[in-house]
């Protein structure tokens, strides 16, 4: 027979980042225990609020399957000794398997002996698992933050109050901190009271009476239909931005909508300054009209029903006033500053003990920045509007707007340097050199934003690792990973002609100027390119299967936009009838290339035909290739080289290549090795894998 297996632990309300992750570890502890511990389930169901964290798990067999498999030993010439006799190897494997000399046999396996065992145990009660196993799983939980609360030694996310542990009707019995499992739970905390849980199949349905809707999908459900019915009833336009929609989700149990209005005056401070305030400081969504210029009002979630609604909008109304009104302030203070004067304080602020200040990280951005251009032979005008940007890129940091709220740097700093008489170019790239903000951001739309940025985020990463400041595993406090896969994306997006060898040495040498390496140069950049390797292999993995990325990474990854191309054009090609065939007849030319001393060929000494209708046509492609590659071309390309496949084929079928006259095959192993070198300079073929 099978039953519902319920675990609820109620706690004081946790951080709403931490509820989802929490929840889905506890259900994954769960089922994998459930799995290691033999006992058969159907569906589970994961619940979630701010107080609660909780699994329902249906068809719980109320029986371990009963455990009968074959153990394999050591050999019979170890597990016996020449009178006949059990070594200590075998009783130990008779003991660690808990099994009598009787049980023992012996099988043969691929020529050799072996003893084996029978394992025959009859499966234990699951209630009796459950009660002697659940709290080692609840007190194994791991959280990014945890607390200690009275004399007690656990350490959990937030204090354990109360704990529903139900196995059908039957309660397990089970304390931790003080808190005995029963299966009393607690409605809200406002509208709710404690509540029996007779069984679990009655559990959702009971806190729902308690003003408790305990189901994540159903609350969102709730939350989004409320936002939407209130934007049609009012003609408005409410963007639900997923993170502050699952933020809300775990600030309430009970969700109902509300909106309230602020003054119009308030809409004289840029748009984006009011919309973060209201979303990352009062998690209010904003109101927008069918332009997106935003109206005033604002809508957020109770946790609670309707009860006294206009008096809770009038309370969020006053604290959003005062927040806005502290904005307003900072906005007009700030028009007072002047840019120059703004630059000359960045020399305060320190953005790495051994890398010196932002002042210090301006001049090098800006000495980056310029190089990057004259590399690119950019005209005069845009380098000098390069060159500004650079100088005033970081001004903003110091205005009262960014210092109190910070994610809105460079985006003030496009603002102000507009208003304060910079061209629309050098005002633009303020904002844009921090783009890509995060994973799915838009890249630099300007050459001159684009620029600034992968100066930027270049200066980051090569300072950073110049000091031995390298990602390791999870760590990433510089978030030099995110700002390496930003620059790929700027110099795919735009098609950089700048390699990456050139990026890596321009940035090197610029922060030597300023600093001594604690490093040598080749260590550092032999280390940025493998971790931009890493970056590349990413980005491509999302465009091409895994095999066609090794392929084109294997000659190199220096021009990022290349690289990028090639993968697309090989990924289309190898979509035709004739791609194997292709890619055959390349590998054989490399394998046999590779065997070769010289690339210089002595084609007088050839004996047949096809030698040298091979050695022609290989002259000719590596022009037509170079030509293609050059012009970025990079599919007409592929296809100059396949055209050499019955050529390759037809040499093959005529010419022994490892002839014992030594002279005549070296110089058969140099045409191949000269055929090889724009085929392996486009990809490594022998990295392609066929199902």
């Amino acid at each position: 027979m099978n039953k519902q297996l319920l675990l609820e632990i109620g706690m004081e309300e946790v951080p709403a980042r931490y509820i989802r992750g929490a929840a889905e570890q506890l259900q994954q502890k769960l089922m994998k225990w459930l799995s290691d511990s033999r006992i058969s389930h159907s569906t589970v169901h994961l619940y979630a609020t701010p107080r609660r964290m909780a699994v329902l798990i249906n068809d719980v067999n109320e029986q371990q399957s009963d455990l009968d498999e074959e153990v394999k030993g050591p050999s019979l010439r170890i597990a016996q000794d020449d009178q006949g006799q059990w070594t200590k190897a075998a009783l130990g494997f008779m003991k660690g398997q808990g099994v009598t000399e009787q049980d023992v046999y012996v099988k043969e396996v691929a020529d050799a002996q072996y003893i084996y065992a029978r394992k025959n145990s009859k499966g234990a009660p699951t209630l009796q698992l459950l009660s002697a196993h659940l709290k080692d799983i609840i007190q194994s939980m791991v959280f990014p933050k945890n607390m200690r609360w009275g004399s007690y030694e656990l350490k959990f996310i937030r204090p354990i109050r109360w704990m529903v542990i139900l196995f059908g009707a039957d309660v397990i019995p089970l304390e931790i901190t003080g808190v005995r499992a029963g299966r009393i739970t607690k409605g809200h905390r406002f509208l709710g009271t404690d509540t029996e849980i007779s069984s679990p199949d009655v559990y959702v349905e009971r806190l729902r009476a308690q003003s408790v809707i305990v189901d994540i999908d159903e609350r969102e459900k709730m939350i989004v239909q409320q936002i939407n019915h209130l934007a049609s009833e009012k003609n408005w336009h409410i963007t639900i931005k997923e993170d502050l929609l699952e933020e809300v989700l775990f600030l309430v149990e009970y969700p109902t909508i509300l909106y309230g209005n602020y003054a119009r005056e308030f809409l004289t401070i840029p748009q984006e300054v009011l919309i973060t305030s209201m979303r990352e400081h009062q998690r209010y969504f904003p109101v927008l009209d069918k332009d997106n210029q935003l109206l005033p009002y604002f809508v957020t979630i109770r946790n609670g029903n309707t009860q006294a609604i206009e008096q809770v909008a009038k309370g969020n109304e006053k604290v959003l006033r005062a927040r806005l009104s502290d904005a307003k302030f900072f906005y007009e203070e700030d028009q007072r500053m002047q840019i120059n004067d703004a630059v000359k304080r960045l020399e305060t602020i320190v953005f790495h003990e051994e890398l010196g200040t932002i002042g210090d990280k301006v001049r090098r951005i800006e000495a980056l920045a310029t190089r990057l251009a004259q590399i690119m032979h950019i005209d005069q005008e845009q380098l000098v509007a390069i060159q500004r940007a650079a100088q005033i890129c970081k001004f903003d940091l110091v205005s009262q707007m960014v210092y109190e709220f910070p994610e809105l740097q460079g985006v003030m700093g496009e603002d102000y340097a507009r208003k304060l008489g910079e061209s629309e170019q050098v005002a633009r790239a303020m904002n844009e050199h921090y783009q890509p903000r995060f994973a799915g951001d838009r890249v630099p739309a300007s050459l001159v934003g684009a620029i600034i940025s992968i100066a930027d985020k270049m200066d980051t990463i090569a300072g950073c690792f110049s000091i031995g400041i390298i990602p390791t595993g999870s760590q990433d406090p510089y978030a030099l990973r995110r700002q390496a896969t930003g620059i790929v994306q700027i110099m795919i997006e735009h098609n950089f002609p700048i390699s990456l060898g050139e990026l890596f040495q321009s940035s090197l040498e610029v922060i030597q100027l300023q600093i001594p390496l604690k490093r040598t140069s080749k260590q550092i950049y032999t280390d940025m390119y493998e971790f931009f390797s890493l970056r590349m292999k990413n980005i491509l993995s999302d465009k091409v299967r895994y095999d066609i990325a090794d392929a084109v990474m294997e000659p190199g990854i220096d021009l990022v936009p290349v690289v990028i191309r090639k993968a697309q054009a090989l990924a289309s090609f190898l979509g035709s009838t004739e791609a194997k065939s292709v890619v055959d007849a390349f590998n054989r030319v490399n394998n046999l290339a590779s065997k070769s001393s010289s690339e210089l060929i002595h084609s007088e000494i050839f004996e047949e035909k096809v030698e040298f209708d091979l050695y022609k046509e290989s002259q000719s492609v590596h022009i037509l290739y170079i030509d293609k590659m050059q012009q970025g071309l990079e599919a007409e390309a592929l296809k100059i080289l396949t055209e050499q496949k019955d050529t390759i084929n037809q040499y093959f079928d005529a010419v022994m290549v490892m002839t014992d006259n030594l002279e005549l095959r070296q110089a058969r192993l140099a045409l191949l090795a000269n055929v090889a070198k724009p085929i392996f300079s486009y990809a490594d073929f022998s990295r392609i894998v066929w199902s």
